[in-house]
């Protein structure tokens, strides 16, 4: 019967809430904001990190290999098939000499289009050496291919005539018969710049 003669009087009060208490979340909170934050400085970072430096070396020692093969090749077809000779490979495949003064691989001679083409093989060794894709391995071997093999007609076309500087004639001596003739540094630059379009697509944006 005592307890029944209590009140609502004799009850234990009740405990306020706490401010921790009443943010049960805010731990979490202030977890997620710091990691926001931190995934917010990595992106920066990465935003501001520099490209890597333009590979040079591989472009020059890739450009020198193809300039030297290939005015080797030409110093040997000039000695070798000066006379008319003609040097059968396989199949349709065989060394005939030719004096270029047009565009690449025996294309428009007496055009008068070699001293153009000469300005064009400047930019274009410039362009490529100091270019984006130069920055990763297989874009510096591209340059370097495209490089030498400029060089190395630039310098027929310099030196190899007799109507002026830039006025000479390209050697080519590599004749398929199906297809027109061509020199070293005329493959040397199909095949770097097909290397080049696969390497510009590896190329970060």
């Amino acid at each position: 019967m005592v307890d029944d003669l209590h009140t609502d009087d004799d009850a234990p009060a009740e405990v306020p809430a706490s401010d921790d208490d009443a943010r049960p979340d805010a731990p979490a909170d202030e977890a997620d904001a710091a990691s926001e934050a931190e995934t917010d400085d990595a992106a920066g970072t990465e935003a501001t990190t520099p490209p890597p430096p333009r590979r040079l070396g591989i472009v020059a020692a890739v450009a020198i290999t193809v300039l030297v093969a290939d005015q080797a090749s030409k110093w040997w077809a000039l000695n070798r098939l000066s006379g008319g000779d003609i040097v059968d490979l396989v199949g349709s495949l065989r060394f005939n000499l030719f004096y270029n003064t047009g565009v690449a691989f025996s294309l428009g001679s007496d055009s008068g289009l070699g001293p153009w083409i000469s300005v064009l093989a400047i930019g274009v060794v410039v362009a490529v050496s100091f270019g984006a894709t130069s920055r990763y391995p297989l874009g510096a071997v591209a340059s370097g291919l495209i490089s030498g093999g400029a060089v190395g007609n630039l310098l027929d076309r310099a030196f190899r005539g007799d109507d002026g500087f830039l006025h000479g004639a390209v050697i080519d001596f590599i004749d398929p018969q199906w297809w027109p003739v061509f020199n070293v540094a005329d493959a040397a630059i199909v095949v770097g710049a097909i290397l080049l379009v696969i390497a510009s697509f590896r190329v970060p944006q």
